[in-house]
């Protein structure tokens, strides 16, 4: 009886009624974006991140998500802003949840042109590497992604 009052109530609401609802009722996800940039010989661009701890920042190119904007573009979004690069964006590697109310999302992605700018505010270096010969300090998620896992 309950059930079927309840159910006739939510019917009975509006769309935008029934969209707040679910929103103020549900988790709030902020979604990290990565990038597994790969050159022409197989090297992979990895950034050295000013705001990440001591000791891991080494990683990939990544950034959160804007609103309505796809995990596709953002990957090349936060590539043109950290690099200068341009790319093309591929395959979903990787979509799990994260720390807390954070998701993570990875791509696969080819470089196309351009030559390496970063962006000082984020950046402290970048450069193209072997996935044979990475730096200490790559975050360990990163690298895993970078190694094909």
């Amino acid at each position: 009886m309950v059930r079927r009052f309840v159910a006739g109530v939510w019917r009975g609401m509006r769309g935008s009624v029934q969209w707040r609802l679910l929103w103020w009722w549900n988790a709030k996800f902020m979604v990290g974006v990565s990038g597994v940039v790969r050159d022409p010989e197989g090297r992979v661009l990895l950034l050295r991140h000013r705001l990440w701890p001591e000791g891991r920042q080494w990683g990939l190119p990544t950034g959160y998500a804007k609103r309505s904007e796809t995990f596709e573009d953002t990957v090349a979004r936060e590539v043109r802003e950290e690099t200068g690069l341009e790319v093309k964006v591929g395959r979903l590697i990787r979509l799990q949840s994260g720390f807390r109310l954070r998701m993570e999302v990875a791509y696969e992605a080819e470089f196309v042109r351009g030559e390496i700018r970063i962006d000082p505010l984020e950046i402290l270096e970048a450069r193209w590497v072997s996935p044979h010969d990475l730096p200490d300090g790559v975050m360990p998620g990163h690298r895993v992604l970078i190694e094909g896992g």
